[in-house]
């Protein structure tokens, strides 16, 4: 049975692979701690926060990239390379972000309009081994 606390995130526009294994903060505690516990996020890790429009990076170890998807899975904005300390903008069209590793953004293309699908388990039909990109 597939983890329902993990997804995988497939940039649908770009036929590559964001996450393999996202996990999820659906609610209010695991979104306000989201990475603030990590010290580093590997190649195919994301967070995924559910009802979020904006993010800060207050705490943090390290920085990400993050992709606010509105209620149909297009991006609406994008940071890359977002810095500890700092806090986004709000983005009123967004209703989730997935926060990624730095530099997946640029290493997969992706682009504000770009459709993002997501499932509990990555279908051996995509051809990918969750290096992030297709084949």
């Amino acid at each position: 049975m597939a983890n329902k606390k993990q997804a995988y995130f497939f940039n649908e526009s770009r036929k590559t692979l964001l996450a393999s294994r996202a996990r999820i903060a659906d609610g209010f505690i695991s979104r306000a701690i989201g990475l603030l516990r990590h010290s580093t996020l590997d190649d195919g890790e994301g967070m995924y926060l559910t009802r979020c429009n904006s993010i800060h990076m207050i705490g943090m170890k390290f920085a990400i990239d993050a992709v606010f998807l509105d209620k149909n899975g297009v991006i609406v904005a994008i940071l890359e390379n977002f810095r500890p300390g700092r806090l986004s903008p709000i983005y009123f069209k967004a209703q989730s972000c997935l926060e990624l590793p730095a530099g997946k953004i640029g290493k997969t293309g992706t682009a504000v309009g770009d459709k993002v699908s997501q499932g509990f388990s990555l279908p051996e039909a995509m051809g990918l081994e969750g290096s992030g990109e297709a084949e």
